[in-house]
């Protein structure tokens, strides 16, 4: 019986390899045409960052030279006011620091700013309502040794910490400061200076002397707050929610 040949196996149909191809082609055009289209221009691009980083730079340089000038010119109020025990002028990593001695602008238990004191707070607020300094912030911070008060006025240390340092923050309100400027807090006894008492409690008097204080930190604003703030210079509608507005002209001198 005569073997029947091989079967012959019939050949793929491989006309789907020339659409893969096509589409792949396709595929690495469009590729080729998003990054042609966000190729970088690696010249002009670094013109723009040094242009950018030149720009913060100098802004930076400017705060830094401005905040140098302000604290001569508090150094100078302070002076002319013959105030040099009762205020103290420091600097920290944003700004100048300005520490009024509590002694020297309030009563002991008070919150009510001393008439005396008065002419160099408002010698102060018009030194910052100067163009140069229109944009700086202000944070006002009131504290107070560990001795306890409580009065129905204020309960605590925390009540009448805050109450000194809203006082200051009301007063430049009156003469003419951006609220938007300015801010408040208080701290109490938790933040001393120096310790209050020795080691077996015994109260210290001039350490708690220097526990009791308010700072006022000022510095430049950020790009974003300085924007706002020279939108609303314009206006200068700015009046005291408790009072009328005190012109800086004729505050006590």
């Amino acid at each position: 019986m005569p073997i029947p040949p091989p079967k012959q196996e019939e050949p793929e149909d491989e006309a789907w390899l020339a659409t893969y191809a096509d589409a792949i082609t396709l595929l690495m055009a469009f590729f080729v045409m998003l990054v042609s289209f966000s190729k970088i221009d690696i010249p002009t691009f670094e013109k723009v960052a040094a242009g950018i980083k030149n720009e913060i730079g100098m802004g930076k340089a400017d705060a830094q030279s401005s905040t140098k000038i302000l604290k001569m010119d508090m150094s100078d109020i302070v002076y002319q006011q013959s105030a040099e025990e009762a205020v103290e002028i420091g600097e920290d990593d944003k700004g100048i620091v300005l520490e009024f001695a509590s002694s020297a602008f309030y009563k002991p238990g008070s919150a009510e700013i001393r008439k005396q004191a008065i002419p160099l707070l408002a010698k102060v607020a018009e030194k910052l309502a100067e163009p140069r300094y229109a944009t700086y912030i202000v944070e006002m911070e009131g504290y107070t040794d560990d001795d306890p008060i409580s009065t129905a006025k204020y309960p605590s240390n925390w009540e009448l910490s805050t109450a000194r340092a809203a006082g200051v923050v009301r007063l430049f309100i009156k003469l003419g400061l951006d609220p938007q400027r300015l801010k408040v807090a208080g701290f109490g006894e938790t933040r001393p200076k120096v310790p209050n008492r020795t080691a077996d409690g015994a109260p210290i008097p001039e350490n708690m002397a220097q526990n009791r204080r308010v700072l006022a930190r000022i510095f430049p604003a950020s790009l974003e707050q300085r924007k706002n703030l020279q939108d609303r210079m314009e206006t200068k509608d700015f009046i005291d929610p408790g009072g009328e507005r005190m012109d800086l002209k004729t505050a006590p001198q």
